[in-house]
């Protein structure tokens, strides 16, 4: 289960989106922690609050996608 932290307190971190992002902001952003997890916050709000995951949940969840596990949520 998914930690939550204010994004103020992973303000030094790089933040990366997709390329894929639309023009007016609606998307998300991930960032790589030190420890080795990853963090997911909403671009929209950058000071809000961020969803930490452990390395093995966001690679579950990559390769769910690339499987094609969540393709109906989108098409």
């Amino acid at each position: 289960m998914a930690a939550h932290m204010l994004g103020t307190a992973l303000s030094d971190l790089l933040w990366r989106k997709s390329g894929r992002s639309n023009a007016s902001g609606n998307c998300v952003e991930l960032a790589q922690l030190p420890e080795g997890g990853v963090a997911l916050r909403n671009s929209r709000d950058p000071e809000g609050p961020a969803l930490v995951f452990t390395r093995d949940e966001i690679m579950a969840f990559v390769l769910g996608v690339r499987a094609g596990e969540f393709d109906d949520m989108v098409i």
